[in-house]
């Protein structure tokens, strides 16, 4: 069978504005609360894409009411105490799906569930969190004791721990975080440097439980909370994609509006301006206390940098985009601290170090680093991987020169119509 395709010329410049889909990170934890949440709200504008359905679907089949109206969703709660489902939970392909909701299930006493996940899902690790979930009293078991799904869970009686994540992870903080909403006592949760904060910023619109010192994040059993409305931030991971585009293409200038700035999601503009991107963005608005505004992007001759480890985190899905734009700088660009793209949707150093060689470009691969040689691209053929990033950030990469991209579908996992925008930017070249 033939595979499906898309070619992409080569592109003029990239004029105009746009607005992303919702922040997935924030659709998938809103989805959440809003199902434990008593009464009904609404969440606005959120992603809906494969993962954040994925999520929907999953809280349909623990009890939750959720209706789409127009863009948005209308969630009906059942407050802290879910339904049995009738039939296992398929998670797709959404990683941030089933680690949290694993929080929540453990603390659901009594009650059983199943999740499972595609192919690509099936084999990322989860004993990060069945582990921390274990030492409060979860009961959880699954393939290659409890490492990798199916996972099966029981709801037990838990008890708050202190745990130090050994590496950085907010789906591990989240997890744990909305399981300590179950447990007796104190679940406290160390962070070895920030990740993203969504969790926290919506445990404080919701008012539950929640302490902040330096890295240290607290909470405890909650009461019973009423439903708010929520309004979901442009996707950032998904504005980023546009802003390289627009920076490795001469003649281009892009604004992207209404997205999320999250300063503990934004270390990709620290690592561009670096880099001697020509880029300003302003904060105009907040909502449920996420930072929100715009950013313009202009054609700029970047640089090749070393990167400081410290922001990996801040920028964990960003690498791939930040990997293209080093294909079109002038030097060097070495990025560390990548052991966490390993385990992605794909194995994400390789996927991108293979597709940088597909178009050309000299790149060396580390366990946990690459080391990029930039100075342009050839045409090419790029692979995604059954990765949804991947598949986007090379399509951008390719851009200026025309790239084929291969299952250009898996784009739609967090971002339906991308090549649309990207095309509409183009003049739809």
């Amino acid at each position: 069978m033939d595979r499906a395709h898309l070619d992409l010329k080569p592109s003029g410049p990239l004029r105009g504005a746009l607005r992303v889909p919702g922040d997935k990170s924030v659709t998938h934890r809103g989805l959440m609360l809003l199902a434990l949440a008593e009464g009904e709200g609404r969440l606005l504008y959120p992603l809906k894409a494969g993962d954040t359905l994925s999520t929907a679907r999953v809280l349909g089949a623990l009890g939750a009411e959720i209706a789409e109206e127009g863009p948005h969703f209308r969630v009906r709660g059942q407050g802290l105490r879910l339904k049995e489902p009738g039939d296992v939970l398929d998670c797709g392909n959404a990683g941030t799906l089933m680690r949290l909701i694993l929080g929540i299930l453990a603390g659901q006493e009594g009650l059983f569930a199943v999740l499972t996940g595609d192919h690509s899902l099936r084999r990322r690790p989860m004993g990060r969190v069945v582990e921390p979930l274990r030492a409060m009293g979860a009961q959880v078991d699954g393939r290659e004791g409890g490492k990798r799904a199916p996972l099966a869970v029981r709801g037990a009686s838990l008890r708050g721990i202190r745990y130090t994540l050994p590496v950085p992870s907010a789906q591990v903080k989240s997890a744990l975080l909305l399981a300590g909403l179950f447990a007796e006592g104190v679940t406290e949760v160390e962070e070895p440097v920030p990740t993203r904060d969504h969790t926290e910023r919506l445990f404080r619109h919701f008012g539950l439980p929640l302490g902040v010192e330096g890295n240290r994040i607290r909470t405890r059993r909650a009461d019973p909370f009423p439903a708010r409305d929520l309004v979901v931030p442009g996707d950032f991971s998904s504005a980023a994609f546009f802003l390289v585009a627009a920076l490795i293409t001469p003649g281009s200038e892009v604004v992207v509006e209404g997205v999320g700035l999250n300063p503990t999601r934004t270390g990709l503009l620290q690592v561009l301006a670096s880099m001697g991107a020509d880029l300003e963005w302003r904060v105009l608005e907040g909502e449920a206390g996420e930072p929100v505004g715009y950013i313009r992007a202009r054609y700029s001759p970047l640089k090749g940098v070393s990167v400081d480890p410290a922001l990996i985190p801040l920028m964990v899905d960003e690498v791939p985009i930040l990997a293209a734009a080093a294909a079109w700088a002038e030097g060097e660009t070495f990025i560390p601290n990548l052991s966490e793209l390993r385990v992605k949707e794909s194995d994400r150093v390789a996927a991108i170090a293979h597709n940088l060689r597909a178009l050309g470009v000299e790149v060396e691969e580390g366990p946990d680093w690459l080391r990029i040689r930039g100075g342009g691209v050839r045409p090419g053929e790029v692979e995604p991987f059954h990765d949804h990033r991947i598949a986007m950030a090379f399509a951008v990469a390719g851009l200026p020169v025309g790239v084929r991209v291969w299952e250009p579908g898996w784009a739609e996992i967090s971002y339906p119509g991308f090549f649309r925008d990207l095309l509409g930017l183009c003049g739809g070249s």
